[in-house]
C-alpha cells in the first residue's frame, strides 16, 4: 500500500513538473502583448503576434503578424508598419500613415479611421462613429440585464402574494 502511494506521489510530482515546464515553454514562445492602462510600442525591427491594450493606445513601427486591439484607445501605424490580422479600436481612433499595410479588416467603434492615400488595407473598413455606438455595445447589455432582474423580482412577488379572499 505505501509503495503504491509512493508510486501516484511520484507520478503526481512528475506531471506537475511537465506541466509547469510546458506551460513556461509555451510562454516564452508566445510574442503577444496585452496591457491595462499603459500604452505599447512595436518598435520598427520588432516582431510580435498580437497586440491588445485596455485603457492606452498601440503604435505599431515593425510588424504584428495577428490582430491589433484597442478598448479606450488609440491605434497608430506608421513607419512601414505591418499587421497581418484585423485592427479593432473601441472608443478610439485608428491612423493609418503612408505605406504600412493592414492584411485584415479594419474597424471602429466611437473614433475615426484616417488614413494617407498610400495605407493599404487588404480587407473591410468599418467606422461607426460617434459616441453612440458606445454606448450601444456597453450599455445596452446592463439594460438588458436590468430588465431581467426586474421581471424575476416582479413573477416572485406574485407567486408569494397571499391571495385576496373573495367578497361574499
Amino acid at each position: 500500500m505505501i509503495s503504491r502511494l509512493s508510486f501516484l506521489a511520484g507520478l503526481s510530482v512528475c506531471a506537475l513538473s511537465l506541466a509547469l515546464t510546458s506551460r513556461a515553454a509555451l510562454a516564452e514562445a508566445s510574442h503577444d502583448r496585452t496591457q491595462v492602462g499603459r500604452n505599447i510600442l512595436i518598435g520598427t525591427n520588432e516582431q510580435v503576434s498580437e497586440a491588445t491594450c485596455f485603457g492606452c493606445s498601440i503604435r505599431v513601427k515593425g510588424h504584428v503578424a495577428g490582430d491589433v486591439t484597442a478598448f479606450g484607445g488609440t491605434i497608430v501605424v506608421e513607419d512601414q508598419g505591418q499587421i497581418g490580422g484585423d485592427t479593432t479600436s473601441f472608443g478610439g481612433d485608428i491612423r493609418l500613415e503612408n505605406q504600412v499595410k493592414v492584411e485584415g479588416d479594419v474597424t471602429v467603434f466611437g473614433g475615426h479611421v484616417r488614413r494617407a492615400p498610400g495605407a493599404v488595407i487588404g480587407g473591410d473598413v468599418t467606422n461607426m462613429s460617434g459616441g453612440g455606438w458606445i454606448l450601444l455595445i456597453f450599455v445596452a447589455p446592463f439594460l438588458v440585464f436590468g430588465l431581467f432582474v426586474w421581471f424575476v423580482v416582479w413573477v416572485v412577488r406574485r407567486l408569494t402574494q397571499p391571495a385576496v379572499p373573495a367578497a361574499v
